[in-house]
């Protein structure tokens, strides 16, 4: 499906589940990407018994707390960004760690184990069609889940203010259990770095190759959270569709009858270019008007963490446009290169220059950001 309204229907008509584990079903990789017991493959009311453990800490109230510290986190990037000089990838210096950052604090991921975590999510996230690469996803879903099954321990004998120590005291509680936890961690973790890395460098890249966007940002900059939203819309971000739902009954949808059993992929990428709802889906227009872009999907399984992802690009691209005068691209725009291997686009790094980098003066926070005070084991959240 790819118009506006037949995606939103699909996505939130009960009679398609996301229950397909097992099932021998068509898709882009040998492999399953979220974990057999991953919150993607589970239907209401399962489903939100597992969000509702973590939604807490995605609230816009969370989110406001959050900003200064990555506001400082961010520019600790930029300041190396500098330090190398142009040119500068602009990947490498800060658009891949600042979200992986971001990402693992809130779980809870020390600084010493993130570049296996950035390792681990682009050899999961890979769109495997031979089955080596395959084999190599499939063995780093089993390691991973190693891994948070001791932090999990880890958080158990010693809570801390972070996310493991929420999900363990959950599965203490009996409201999830570890099997659970595992998958939520792995979706949020690797998925929570991933996307949000290659969506920021696909926005910069379009500020600066598509004609007075950026001149306009650095001239508006209160238009920021407008251009994320409009840049969430315009960006074809991904290589394929995401995992399908399948009819649980006969199911007419846009003029065809879906029959029982049959499977159904939703492409939100054509959706959000339907001409229908958007005219002149190509151009970026901050001031565009109409119903809202479905980058972040539909219905009960809508991504927990937009407000997380709308902030950090927010963060990104006001701290880009104000410390970073004149800021382009340092090569063609035919010379990026772009990843062919994953399963959101994004380009393998890109080569900036800038004038005269401003310093910031604002202060700095040297503590760690905190969402929130784990539960006590055995009490409520």
């Amino acid at each position: 499906m790819t118009g506006y309204d037949d995606v939103r229907f699909v996505t939130s008509d009960p009679r398609f589940s996301r229950d397909i584990t097992g099932r021998p079903i068509p898709k882009m990789t040998k492999h399953f990407v979220p974990m057999d017991r991953a919150v993607s493959f589970v239907d209401p009311p399962g489903h939100a018994r597992v969000r509702a453990v973590v939604a807490p800490a995605f609230t816009q109230s969370s989110m406001d707390r959050l900003r200064p510290h990555a506001q400082a986190v961010l520019d600790r990037l930029v300041d190396r960004l500098v330090a190398a000089g142009p040119p500068a990838d602009l990947v490498r210096h800060v658009t891949s760690p600042f979200p992986l950052a971001m990402v693992s604090e809130l779980i809870g991921v020390p600084p010493a184990d993130r570049t296996r975590m950035r390792e681990w999510a682009q050899t999961l996230l890979t769109r495997a069609s031979d089955e080596a690469a395959a084999e190599r996803a499939r063995q780093v879903k089993e390691t991973a889940g190693s891994y948070f099954r001791e932090l999990a321990a880890q958080r158990r004998a010693e809570p801390q203010d972070d996310l493991m120590s929420v999900m363990v005291a959950a599965v203490d509680d009996g409201r999830i259990d570890e099997e659970e936890l595992l998958a939520l961690t792995t979706l949020m973790q690797f998925n929570g770095w991933h996307a949000v890395s290659n969506n920021t460098s696909n926005m910069v890249y379009a500020l600066l190759t598509q004609d007075g966007l950026m001149r306009r940002l650095r001239s508006e900059p209160e238009l920021v959270p407008k251009a994320v939203e409009e840049l969430l819309r315009w960006i074809p971000h991904k290589h394929g569709v995401g995992q399908p739902r399948v009819a649980t009954e006969d199911v007419e949808v846009g003029g065809f009858v879906i029959r029982r059993g049959q499977f159904v992929y939703v492409s939100y990428v054509a959706a959000n270019w339907d001409q229908r709802v958007y005219p002149d889906p190509a151009r970026i227009d901050f001031e565009r008007q109409g119903p809202r872009h479905l980058a972040f999907g539909h219905g009960p399984h809508y991504c927990l963490g937009p407000l997380l992802a709308r902030m950090e690009s927010e963060v990104l691209l006001s701290t880009l446009i104000s410390r970073l005068p004149g800021l382009r691209l340092a090569v063609p725009a035919q010379q990026v290169r772009w990843q062919t291997d994953v399963l959101i686009r994004g380009p393998v790094d890109l080569p900036v220059a800038y004038d005269d980098a401003a310093a910031y003066r604002a202060p700095r926070s040297a503590t760690p950001y905190r969402t929130f005070v784990p539960p006590t084991r055995g009490g409520g959240n």
